[in-house]
């Protein structure tokens, strides 16, 4: 009879078979217990704690990145691709920033040429305005309770053009700015200016004395509030003229000498090719050198011009611009004080209690009228500039003549003829100042007429030239690493 075998013995043959290594067979004995994990399945991954090596980490992107430009920079096919690559980038930042400064120069000739200037001659013409309607006020209270209707338009005009020409400069200047300022002030005090004159007429036509104290405050409030403002504006703006003309004109020399850089870059890169395959010329570095030649020439020569011609703005147009404004301020105020001087007839002195305020305000405008009068005729540069300048000068002579010859009538008691000789439509003082004044005014219009010339045929010399530069510096690149693309076919 045949029993099953033991079961202790049954479970324990395994153990024991799998305890025992038959040599040769390659299968390594497993210890622990039967039928039981052995303690190296309990104690982690295998093969932990039996001396095995772990496999390296794999390298990480910049190692791997570094061992790629390594392998390539020795291999003339990776240097070569290295080359074309530093070449274009340099070609495209040329043609970038060449591109980007011109622009810039570009944008700022503009302004000169159609915000700055016309913002610095409205703010001249304001000041002119404004001082031409205080004159003329003067001058009709002078003639009399019944002013004339030319001398009312006049006036009415003057206040006119000041208010249209605050609009538009009001318009073009930035609202937190301080040349706001200066034009929020004229815009409050224009109004209770208006209003003093009118009240002045009003006593005038009744015969009143106060009049002429309504006449007097009315001019402190224009020489002390109005024209001061008036003359910040115009010397803000004028500023603003000069910062524009002066950004304009700066070369651009990160430009020339990154494309001065450039074009040595591909003499070397040329010369490179040559010493390597003997070829002379590489038709794609050839090809981009003259691209980048063009765009040196057109950047030089373009800037030149335009440099040029807003130089000659500057020197035959704005600075004589500026001094005939001068002048014609200086005028101006003379005017109004010499009026001013027959209305209040001493009642008004100067600090030391000595002399009449007004005619030694008169006194020193027209002095400073005749030195503005000889710095302009130094910088007019042909007959049409100087001719009007020769006639304001004499008529400034006849005037100072005319204005002496009513101060003795005034000092003997004559102040009918002392009038007369102010605002009479004769030989008057009055007669003088406009024909000074109308030469000043031909004289700016041809100035202006040669200052915008210039400043347009120098603003003009740029144009284009920020595209073609981008263009050029894209054909270039281009070109180069075509040119380079050739020279790696033949690896290939």
């Amino acid at each position: 009879m045949t029993y099953p075998p033991n079961a202790a013995a049954a479970s324990a043959a395994p153990g024991a078979t799998a305890a025992t290594a038959r040599p040769g067979s390659g299968v390594p004995a497993q210890p622990g217990q039967p039928g039981r994990p052995g303690r190296a399945g309990r104690s982690g991954p295998a093969g932990a704690g039996s001396g095995a090596v772990p496999p390296p980490a794999a390298p990480g992107a910049w190692a791997q990145g570094r061992e790629v430009l390594r392998r390539a920079a020795t291999t003339e096919p990776g240097r070569l691709r290295i080359l074309g690559a530093v070449l274009a980038l340099l070609v495209v930042a040329f043609g970038a920033v060449a591109s980007f400064e011109v622009a810039d120069r570009a944008s700022y000739a503009d302004d000169v040429v159609g915000r700055s200037q016309p913002l610095s001659a409205d703010a001249a013409d304001i000041y002119r305005s404004l001082a031409d309607a205080d004159a003329t006020a003067a001058s009709g209270f002078l003639a009399g309770p019944q002013e004339s209707a030319q001398i009312r338009r006049r006036y009415a005009d003057d206040v006119t053009t000041a208010s249209r020409l605050l609009v538009r400069a009001a318009a073009s200047t930035d609202a937190d700015g301080v040349a706001a300022r200066e034009i929020a002030t004229l815009n409050e005090h224009l109004p209770r200016y208006t209003g003093l004159i009118e009240r002045a007429r009003a006593a005038n036509r009744q015969g009143l004395p106060l009049g002429g104290a309504y006449l007097r405050y009315a001019n402190q409030t224009m020489s002390r509030e109005l024209l001061p403002a008036a003359e910040r504006l115009y010397a803000l703006e004028t500023a603003r003229l000069g910062q524009d003309d002066d950004e304009a004109r700066a070369w651009p020399f990160l430009s020339l000498a990154l494309g001065v850089v450039v074009l040595a870059s591909l003499a070397w890169a040329q010369r490179r090719n040559y010493l390597r395959t003997n070829r002379v010329f590489n038709r794609g570095l050839l090809a981009a050198s003259a691209a980048c030649v063009a765009a040196l020439l057109w950047l030089l020569t373009g800037h030149g011009l335009a440099r040029a011609g807003l130089n000659d703005a500057r020197a035959h147009g704005q600075e004589s611009l500026q001094v005939l404004n001068e002048a014609r301020i200086s005028s101006l105020k003379a005017r109004a004080n010499e009026n001013l001087a027959v209305v209040a007839r001493g009642a008004v002195l100067t600090e030391d209690g000595k002399r009449d305020k007004y005619e030694a305000d008169y006194t020193s405008s027209v002095a400073a009228l005749g030195s503005a009068l000889e710095a302009a005729r130094r910088l007019a540069d042909d007959e049409a500039g100087s001719g009007p300048l020769t006639e304001a000068a004499a008529r400034t002579g006849e005037w100072r003549t005319r204005h002496e010859q009513a101060r003795v009538l005034d000092d003997a008691g004559d102040f009918t003829g002392a009038m007369n000789r102010v605002i009479g439509t004769t030989e008057s003082t009055g007669q003088s100042f406009d024909q000074v004044d109308a030469a000043l005014g031909r004289a700016l219009a041809h100035e202006q007429d040669e200052f915008t010339r210039a400043a347009e045929g120098g603003r003009d010399a740029l144009t284009g030239l920020p595209f073609g530069a981008a263009a050029l510096g894209v054909l270039a690149a281009v070109c180069a690493v075509a040119g380079v693309n050739r020279r790696l076919s033949e690896y290939r």
